[in-house]
C-alpha cells in the first residue's frame, strides 16, 4: 500500500534524478508536463472544475456549488 509520504519521496527521488541526468531545465521540464497531464486527466474525469477556477482566478468571492459566479452587486472602495 502507498501512502501519500512514499508517493512524494518517490517523485523525489525521480526528479533528483532527471536532474543530475539531464540538468535542472529538463527536470523542470518534465514536472511541467507531468502538471499539465495530471490537470488535464483530472478535467476529463470531472475532478477540475474550470468555471470554479476561472472564478477564482478573477478573484470572484462567490461562487455556487455548480462553479458559476454570483455577483451581489457594486464593491466599495475603501480609502
Amino acid at each position: 500500500m502507498t501512502t501519500r509520504k512514499y508517493f512524494a519521496a518517490g517523485l523525489g527521488f525521480a526528479f533528483t534524478a532527471a536532474w543530475i541526468a539531464f540538468g535542472l531545465g529538463d527536470a523542470v521540464l518534465c514536472l511541467v508536463g507531468a502538471g499539465v497531464f495530471y490537470a488535464v486527466a483530472s478535467f476529463l474525469e470531472g475532478d477540475l472544475d474550470l468555471a470554479d477556477f476561472q472564478g477564482r482566478f478573477r478573484g470572484d468571492s462567490d461562487t455556487s456549488s455548480t462553479g458559476s459566479t454570483m455577483r451581489r452587486g457594486p464593491r466599495a472602495r475603501v480609502q
